[in-house]
């Protein structure tokens, strides 16, 4: 209703032609003038430069290290190589190759990965986002993975990035919720704005593709982003952290993941009668690292941080094999699974949050209480300051806290984990209209619609002559094989289902 309603609006775009190559080229031409309007749109915005941002004209900006490298430098040198580097790692590398994982859709996953990456981050650091916000919306792209063309993809992006910048500023700044690892505005807020998005752009039949399946080239290189994510999360969830804080976030999420991967392993075993299945090690194995997000930084102890890993390995597996079945059912489909990866493991992210926060005290944390729960801080006249003194000097509180006590930050914590819903589901909906306006072209699991392929690409057309049941065998090759050159149809088996050969 909502599409039909819509199409009298932009009946004065024109349409495209008839035939399946004439509509392929409009549709592509369509999305080269849209995506060059908005990179001179970016260019435009920032235009702007105020001359209090060069060097010269900031005080102390002279000052050297021992070296004698500019301090200022020095630490921008540092944060990059660092944080940055590795929270790029993985929105590029370790998002893009998890996704490969649909057999004839490899190009697009990787590919269009990186163009939602470039814009978000464009898009998101003009509304103060950024790679965080790539975050949310690679994730919400992973529940529409294989049904959005390069168009759709523009419009979600922005669409996404503006109700993702607005939950999290109420959250952090109005709320003052303590989330440092991003589970809920980001894991959370991402997986179920793509669900709601998804289930607004379903129509009937959408489920039975015969191409949403994966191979086990395409598996084996979803696993390299797998290993990619492992290794470098707890940079994303210390990377906002510092001192004391950063320290313990980093060895927390380490240790979740270490035991989220052991239970996910055996899980998987006991789901699917003594085999693993290769889905559940690709994703359930990070479900650590989401899960102890909103409490990496807090005193959760190493015991703590095992147990919450235990906990996330068996809730993702456990998705996976029973909650993923029931969901596609009522025709909600999740083709990457984030409800499992990002959204349950999230929501108990959130609960842990609010559990830690009313258990906090100043006996465990000192005056670093008041670095975690900003709020916690006492009021202070006239607004004030409020300085604390910790090991390397003393710290401050602007404007002074809220003088919250533990069961009212718990509150404002679950408050921000309602919120997050609320805005992910309304805010995804919404989406899923729009994104199922015929202008927009949407796309069915196929790389070959929007890029030049291989010879030795072999998709079925969904719905088509050559179709053919999700469990059958298939004698080609993936598509993002031909990226690396190293592997051909010669030096592949022929057979390439879940199951080995024989």
């Amino acid at each position: 209703l909502p599409v039909q309603f819509c199409k009298p609006a932009f009946a004065f775009l024109p349409q495209s032609p008839g035939s399946a190559a004439a509509t392929m080229e409009f549709g592509n031409a369509k999305f080269g003038a849209v995506a060059l309007a908005l990179q001179a749109l970016f260019v435009w915005r920032c235009l702007p430069h105020s001359p209090s941002t060069t060097s010269r004209r900031t005080p102390g900006c002279g000052a050297t290290q021992p070296d004698g490298s500019d301090r200022r430098r020095w630490a921008l040198r540092t944060a990059w190589d660092r944080t940055t580097r590795d929270v790029h790692v993985m929105i590029f590398a370790g998002f893009g190759f998890l996704m490969t994982f649909l057999k004839w859709y490899g190009f697009c996953s990787v590919g269009l990965n990186m163009l939602i990456s470039a814009l978000v981050i464009q898009w998101g650091m003009l509304l103060l986002a950024a790679d965080f916000a790539c975050a949310a919306v690679l994730i919400s792209f992973g529940a529409m993975l294989g049904r959005l063309s390069p168009l759709q993809c523009l419009v979600l992006s922005l669409v996404e990035i503006p109700i993702f910048v607005a939950n999290e500023y109420v959250g952090l700044y109005i709320f003052k919720a303590a989330d440092m690892g991003g589970s809920m505005f980001v894991h959370v807020f991402g997986a179920y704005f793509g669900i709601a998005a998804s289930k607004a752009l379903t129509a009937p039949g959408d489920g039975k593709n015969s191409n949403d399946h994966s191979g086990y080239s395409s598996d084996l290189f979803a696993m390299i982003g797998t290993i990619f994510l492992w290794l470098y999360w707890p940079s994303f969830n210390a990377g906002l952290a510092s001192g004391d804080d950063k320290h313990r976030a980093v060895i927390n999420t380490y240790l979740s993941l270490a035991a989220c991967t052991v239970v996910a392993y055996a899980a998987s075993a006991l789901f699917e009668k003594g085999k693993f299945e290769m889905s559940h090690i690709q994703n359930a194995t990070l479900a650590g690292g989401v899960a102890v997000g909103t409490v990496a930084d807090m005193m959760i102890r190493p015991y703590g941080a095992l147990i919450i890993g235990c906990l996330a390995g068996l809730l993702s597996v456990f998705g996976y094999a029973v909650i993923a079945k029931k969901l596609r059912a009522a025709n909600i489909l999740d083709t990457c699974g984030v409800n499992n990866l990002h959204g349950m493991p999230g929501l108990l992210a959130g609960l842990l949050g609010i559990i830690y926060s009313a258990s906090a005290s100043l006996d465990d944390y000192g005056n670093g209480l008041y670095q975690i729960f900003p709020a916690r801080a006492p009021v202070t006249a006239n607004g004030s300051a409020f300085e604390y003194v910790v090991k390397d000097g003393t710290l401050s509180v602007e404007g002074g806290g809220a003088g919250r006590s533990a069961g009212s930050q718990a509150a404002f914590q679950a408050a921000a984990l309602g919120l997050t819903l609320l805005c992910a589901v309304l805010g995804g909906l919404l989406t899923g209209f729009i994104l199922r306006l015929p202008i927009l072209d949407p796309n069915f699991f196929q790389d070959d619609r929007f890029w030049h392929v291989p010879s030795n690409y072999d998709a079925r057309p969904f719905g088509g002559e050559g179709s053919v049941p999700l469990n059958d065998k298939e004698a080609e090759e993936p598509a993002i094989l031909a990226i690396f050159g190293f592997l051909s149809r010669k030096t592949q088996p022929k057979s390439e289902s879940r199951s080995p050969p024989g």
